[in-house]
C-alpha cells in the first residue's frame, strides 16, 4: 500500500510509521498540517491515507480533508480521534471517509491500525468493482436493446405459410455461477417486398458487444436502404451489401465481417432463391418423407461480407414441397457446448434430432424445442454465442 499519513503526536507517528511500513507499504508521514497540506498537493500517487482529525482541531481537520477528497477521490480516508470527540467524525463519514478509529489512551488501536487500513481499502476496493461491474452489466443491457431494436416484432406470413423467428443473446457463468448475458452480433430480418414476395434473412457479425452491434446495425441500415430497388438476383443483392460493407471500417476494423444467408421466397410458386455470404445453407424438412437435409453443401456460400469488395456470390433456386419446413439459422445453435469440451457440439445431429421429433408440434413449439435442446446441451453452461433462427413452415 502507498499510505499518507498525518499525525499530531510526534512519538505516536514514528511506532505508526514502523507498524505501518511492513510488507513492503510505502509510508509517507506528516506531523503538521503544513506538511500534510504539501503532501496532499504534491500529487504523488496514493492508495490510502490515515489522518487524525485533530489538526489542530476538526474544524481545520475537516478543511484539509476537503482538500484531500478533491485531489484525492478514489482514495479511501481512514480517520483517527479520541474517545471523547467520536461525535464529531460523523461530519466527517456522511462526506466520503471510509473508516474511523478511536485513540485510545493506551494506545492499543496502533497495532490494530494496519489491520483496519489493509481491510478498509479491500472493501473500498470492492464496492467499486461491484459499482464498476453492475455500470458495465447496464451498459451490454443497453447495447443488446439497441440490438434488438433492429429485429422484426410482427411477422407477416403470406397464404398458406406460417413464419416465427428468434434471436436470443450468449450467455456466459461467471464467479460465483451468476450468468451474464452477453450483447451480440446476430440478426435476423423478415419482410415482404412490394410484388409479395418474402426476404428472409439471418446474419452473425464477428464478436460480441458494441462493436459487433453496430456492424450487424449497418447491414441492417443497407438491407433496408436498397430493398426498395429491385433486385431479381438474391448473389446481386448480397453483392451490393457487400461494397458497401466494405466501405465501412465500424466493420472491417481488425478483420471484422459478418456472415449472411439471404433468401426471397416466391409463394406463388412455392420457390426460395438464396444466397450465402459465409454462412451455412438452409435446411429443408419434409413433412410427409421425414427427410431433412441442406439445400446445398457447406461450399456453396461465397466469402463473408466486408472481406473483399470484389467478391462474387452465387443465387440458388429451390423448389418447395408441399408440406415442409425451412430452417435459416446462425452458428451459436449447433455449435453450443457444455464448458469444457468444445468440440461436443449440440452439431447438426442434434438439430436434425429435434426437429424430426417436433415434426407434428405447432411450428413456434418447434422453435422453441430448438433452443431448448441446444441450450440443454451446455448442461447449464449456456450458449456462449448468440443465436438467431428462422423458421418457415409451408403446409397444403
Amino acid at each position: 500500500m502507498r499510505i499518507l499519513a498525518v499525525w499530531d503526536d510526534e512519538a505516536e507517528a514514528e511506532l505508526i510509521s514502523m507498524y505501518l511500513g511492513v510488507d513492503e507499504n510505502e509510508v509517507t508521514m506528516t506531523t503538521t498540517p503544513a506538511e500534510f497540506r504539501a503532501a496532499i498537493e504534491s500529487g504523488r500517487p496514493v492508495d490510502i491515507v490515515l489522518m487524525t482529525i485533530e489538526l489542530p482541531d476538526p474544524e481545520a481537520g475537516f478543511e484539509l480533508f476537503e482538500l484531500l477528497r478533491e485531489r484525492y477521490p478514489g482514495a479511501p480516508v481512514v480517520g483517527a480521534c479520541p474517545p471523547s470527540d467520536v461525535f464529531r467524525v460523523v461530519r466527517f463519514m456522511a462526506n466520503g471517509m471510509s473508516a474511523y478509529v478511536t485513540r485510545d489512551p493506551g494506545g492499543d488501536y496502533m497495532f490494530m491500525l494496519r489491520a483496519i487500513m489493509e481491510s478498509t481499502l479491500v472493501a473500498v476496493r470492492s464496492a467499486r468493482e461491484k459499482e464498476l461491474s453492475q455500470k458495465l452489466r447496464e451498459e451490454v443491457e443497453s447495447v443488446r436493446k439497441l440490438q434488438q431494436s433492429v429485429l422484426p416484432q410482427n411477422l407477416m406470413a403470406p397464404s398458406g405459410y406460417r413464419i416465427c423467428a428468434r434471436y436470443e443473446p450468449a450467455q456466459i457463468r461467471v464467479v460465483g455461477g451468476q450468468p451474464v448475458t452477453m450483447a451480440g452480433g446476430d440478426y435476423y430480418d423478415v419482410f415482404t417486398l412490394a410484388d409479395d414476395r418474402v426476404v428472409l434473412l439471418v446474419g452473425d457479425a464477428t464478436g460480441h458487444g458494441m462493436r459487433s452491434c453496430l456492424s450487424i446495425m449497418t447491414m441492417h441500415t443497407l438491407v433496408r436502404m436498397m430493398r426498395r430497388q429491385e433486385y431479381t438476383d438474391t448473389a446481386h443483392f448480397v453483392e451490393e451489401i457487400n461494397r458497401g460493407l466494405c466501405e465501412q471500417s465500424i466493420v472491417t476494423r481488425k478483420g471484422g465481417f459478418i456472415t449472411l444467408l439471404y433468401g426471397i421466397l416466391n409463394p406463388e410458386t412455392r420457390t426460395l432463391q438464396w444466397s450465402a455470404a459465409g454462412h451455412q445453407p438452409p435446411l429443408l424438412q419434409n413433412l410427409s418423407t421425414g427427410t431433412i437435409e441442406p439445400l446445398a453443401g457447406q461450399d456453396a456460400g461465397g466469402l463473408p461480407l466486408a472481406v473483399d469488395e470484389d467478391a462474387e456470390y452465387e443465387s440458388y433456386t429451390t423448389e418447395l414441397p408441399d408440406n415442409c419446413r425451412l430452417l435459416l439459422y446462425t452458428d451459436g445453435l449447433d455449435e453450443a457446448f457444455p464448458e469444457g469440451n468444445d468440440e461436443n457440439h449440440f452439431g447438426m445431429e442434434g438439430i436434425v434430432r429435434t426437429l424430426s421429433e417436433s415434426a407434428r408440434l405447432p411450428l413456434e413449439e418447434t422453435l422453441e424445442r430448438l433452443f431448448d435442446a441446444s441450450a440443454d446441451h451446455t448442461r447449464g453452461d449456456g450458449r456462449q454465442d448468440d443465436t438467431s433462427v428462422v423458421l418457415l413452415e409451408h403446409r397444403e
